[in-house]
């Protein structure tokens, strides 16, 4: 029987091992994951009523991955959507006062977030001059070049922030966001991209049969997230080892990998999927190829703190209609962006409170993760004092540290994921996944599960056995 083994229970380790067992239900499957549980960073608590997410807080539909994913584990019925304020009403904290984000260009012409000159360079993006060629650009310096220098400081700061916690002079525009550079070399214009893609969205529902599609929409369940994660995990039943750590990774001259763990047990496999985080692989790897094992390590990640609260509503003044807002980190605040929880879903705070989550460190205030809890707390709960005017002290709180929370795609971060895929592609049956090199979002992940799904059916398809 052929056996693959795949290192790493995250959702890209979950979602491979999910779509391979339903390629290939022949193979003898084993998924080690080093932590008590499967999930990886995706995980959600319940503290009397208050229901924290330690991870993502949902996932958007832009992609049908992650909702094929719930139909094939019987789980649509249990979706929710984020709420209509949410998706309409998001802010940015600046110059110590809440602004809402613009709707669209109607909206951007009375905000205030941009001066008159910065609207002008906004609104005239369309007719600006395509790049051809040249060398990467930043997500900083292709916003400035296609929008403005406002427009970079502010929205795409905000949304390097919100996303990556990164620094957008420092990130890949071409890694972080190939939508936008694919938009200005197929439209033009990335204002003209969006349009397009819009448009192909209405019509590839219409050839479907479909109603025409509404605008992107953020996803959870009533329980939380951990619904999808443990509902794969169950999948999987005993072929998911958790609290098992592997320690090596060999290859025989019979080209069959062995992995050891710590406990001291060994799997050996005929394709072995790394899915775990790139530090973990690079150490798995540094015996079989010393420079592979490099240029994967070479891939940083950021410090993020989760620091959720709970208010009383009576001690919340200034309504919380909407997903939240972000601190741009150009301010430099001590606070990324908060999210208003028990407003985005329903049921996320007992009746009478509410519940908001605050991200904090990121690339440039990595040490404000490694406060201690009451310096954390403090701050946090002083920066919703000055945000949204709170008059009475937490009733709840919980802090989740991720000391390696979201791969940071630089400069050069394609270039090195190519360099990286040519040199596993020396160790037949070597399969690398995760979210260190196509995309951080849950659909980038699911997407990346199917795919290499597929590849490793195709090379047991070769095998002879």
């Amino acid at each position: 029987m052929l056996k693959v083994a795949i290192v790493g229970g995250g959702l890209s380790g979950l979602a491979t091992a999910f779509r391979l067992r339903r390629l290939r239900p022949d193979v003898s499957l084993v998924v080690l994951e080093g932590r008590d549980r499967a999930g990886g960073n995706i995980g959600t608590e319940n503290h009397g009523g208050f229901v924290v997410e330690t991870g993502p807080n949902g996932f958007l539909d832009r992609t049908p991955s992650v909702p094929l994913l719930c139909r094939d584990l019987g789980l649509a019925d249990r979706l929710v959507a984020a709420s209509e304020a949410a998706r309409k009403n998001r802010f940015l904290f600046l110059n110590g006062k809440l602004t809402k984000m613009p709707g669209g260009p109607l909206g951007l012409l009375g905000s205030s977030l941009l001066s008159v000159r910065g609207k002008w360079k906004l609104f005239t993006e369309p007719w600006r001059k395509r790049r051809t060629g040249g060398p990467e650009e930043s997500v900083a310096d292709f916003v400035t070049r296609r929008a403005g220098r406002e427009a970079a400081e502010i929205f795409a700061d905000a949304l390097v922030t919100g996303i990556h916690a990164g620094d957008p002079k420092l990130l890949s525009v071409a890694a972080a966001f190939p939508r936008l550079p694919l938009f200005e070399a197929e439209a033009g214009s990335i204002i003209k991209g969006f349009m397009r893609a819009a448009k192909r969205r209405r019509a590839d529902a219409a050839a479907r049969g479909e109603p025409p599609p509404g605008p992107m929409r953020m996803w959870s369940f009533r329980e939380g997230l951990q619904t999808m994660t443990d509902a794969l995990a169950a999948q999987l039943g005993d072929a998911l080892q958790t609290s098992t750590r592997a320690s090596t990774l060999t290859r025989t001259p019979e080209s069959q990998w062995i992995i050891d763990a710590e406990d001291g047990r060994t799997w050996c496999a005929d394709a072995v999927v790394l899915a775990s985080p790139a530090p973990e692989q690079a150490a798995l790897l540094s015996a079989i190829d010393e420079s592979l094992a490099a240029e994967i390590a070479a891939i940083r990640y950021n410090r993020i703190a989760v620091v959720a609260l709970g208010y009383r509503k009576t001690d919340c003044p200034v309504p919380a209609d909407g997903f939240g807002y972000i601190a741009p980190q150009n301010t430099g605040r001590d606070v990324l962006g908060v999210q208003w929880c028990s407003t985005i879903y329903p049921n996320r705070a007992p009746e009478g409170c509410v519940l908001w989550r605050a991200l904090c460190g990121g690339v440039n205030r990595a040490e404000v993760a490694d406060w201690p809890d009451e310096r954390l707390l403090r701050a946090v709960h002083d920066e919703m004092k000055l945000a949204m005017d709170v008059t009475g002290e937490p009733v709840f709180s919980r802090i989740v540290r991720w000391p390696a929370a979201i791969p940071q795609y630089m400069i050069g971060h394609l270039d090195r994921v190519a360099r990286i895929e040519s040199a596993a592609a020396r160790f037949p049956g070597l399969f690398l996944a995760g979210n260190a090199y196509h995309g951080v979002a849950m659909g980038d992940c699911a997407d990346r599960g199917e795919i290499t799904a597929h590849a490793v059916d195709t090379f047991l398809n070769g095998l002879k056995r």
